[in-house]
């Protein structure tokens, strides 16, 4: 059926309906549909039926909290029969908590329809809700929520439960919200897995930091931020560097559905300093970095964030017996160096320590000097006989 203005749609449909009532039958109340969204009025979803047919679903069943849609025109969607009114029938995703009377809920239990319901107060075990012009009880576990977290705010709140136990003719129910919670979150995530691959970029916030990474919030599921994936610098100490709330954009690097497990990188965002190494550290050329580790085989120095060299063992002089390491560099000390090799494929940088600007002018003086005329200097005689 053309799309038409929300004045006309209603009319043009009744009239329609009322020629063809004959369709109504085949639906019972409380029957779930799954159809397609055949139109977006500004109050009216409409929905395909078969043929040419439709049915009429009321626009607000389909805003999120902020007011926005959240289907459009072709989408699927699950439904559920509630009447035929004036040639036209009715649909709903779930029992509105006013319209509600007993026969329905009697409906929403059999075919697992979702029903609207108002927490009234806080009982032992639970919650009381009122659902139309039944009562029922809603336990701790079934809310959703941990009690010690938000126990008193949820009383007034319209909420969506689904029926999970039905006696005495409905006077008699017990209902969960989470199995509501549950569901929204696998809608969600099947959502997701069209759209996320690995390499996908995305954006999410930091929920949790822990001493192993950060945990972020996709919307329907948390992804890991290893601290080794965070910068292309070292991160010692990850509180400093990133913040619970804290917006980040990173790559996936790793994706397994089955166990729901994201790993994300910021520092794949980031410029690898490899690229640029050789023409930047070309070989013989004289560098100053900090010591940032020290190992038995040497002293990992940083050139730039990213990119360490090392000082290997037989390239230092400690002051100790055994010539170790740390007897002749310390963590956080600045040492000249020299660029003796750099392999961009493996990343990795070979130095040696190098004379600063000034103790190589100062040798140079000495080497050039006349000893006849100036103090005896076993350094410059030395370098001489060298």
């Amino acid at each position: 059926m053309a799309k038409r203005a929300a004045g006309a749609a209603d009319n043009s449909f009744a009239r329609y309906m009322e020629q063809n009532l004959g369709s109504r039958e085949k639906y019972e109340i409380g029957q779930m549909v799954e159809t397609r969204i055949e139109y977006i009025s500004e109050d009216t979803v409409f929905l395909q039926l078969g043929g040419k047919s439709e049915g009429i679903l009321d626009k607000a069943e389909v805003l999120d909290k902020e007011g926005n849609v959240t289907v459009k025109e072709g989408d699927p969607i699950r439904v559920f029969f509630v009447k035929a009114q004036n040639g036209q029938l009715y649909f709903t995703r779930r029992f509105s908590s006013d319209k509600t009377d007993f026969s329905m809920l009697e409906q929403a239990y059999k075919n697992k329809i979702p029903v609207e319901g108002i927490v009234e107060k806080e009982i032992k075990g639970g919650y009381e809700v009122k659902i139309g012009e039944a009562r029922a009880f809603c336990p701790y576990s079934q809310m959703g929520l941990k009690r010690s977290e938000e126990a008193a705010p949820l009383v007034g709140k319209h909420l969506t439960f689904l029926i999970q136990e039905y006696k005495d003719s409905g006077r008699n129910l017990i209902v969960s919200n989470r199995a509501i919670e549950e569901a929204l979150q696998a809608e969600k995530v099947a959502k997701l897995k069209e759209t996320l691959k690995e390499h996908s970029i995305v954006t999410g916030k930091v929920t949790s930091i822990q001493d192993f990474g950060a945990f972020v919030d996709l919307g329907a599921v948390q992804a890991l931020l290893p601290v080794s994936e965070i910068s292309r610098e070292r991160v010692e100490d990850i509180t400093k560097t990133i913040k619970v709330g804290r917006e980040v954009r990173a790559e996936i690097i790793k994706l397994d559905w089955s166990t729901e497990k994201i790993t994300l990188s910021m520092k794949s965002l980031q410029e690898d300093p490899w690229e640029k190494a050789a023409e930047k550290y070309p070989v013989g050329s004289k560098h100053s970095g900090k010591v940032v580790r020290i190992a038995d085989y040497g002293a990992f120095v940083n050139l730039e964030p990213g990119l360490d060299g090392l000082v290997h063992v037989s390239e230092l002089r400690g002051g100790g017996k055994y010539n170790n390491v740390k007897d002749a560099v310390s963590i956080g000390q600045t040492l000249t160096v020299q660029v003796l090799e750099v392999d961009r494929s493996r990343k990795r940088i070979s130095l040696k320590p190098a004379g600063s600007a000034e103790e190589e002018a100062v040798s140079q003086k000495y080497m050039a000097g006349d000893d006849s005329n100036d103090t005896y200097n076993p350094f410059a005689a030395l370098l001489k006989k060298k």
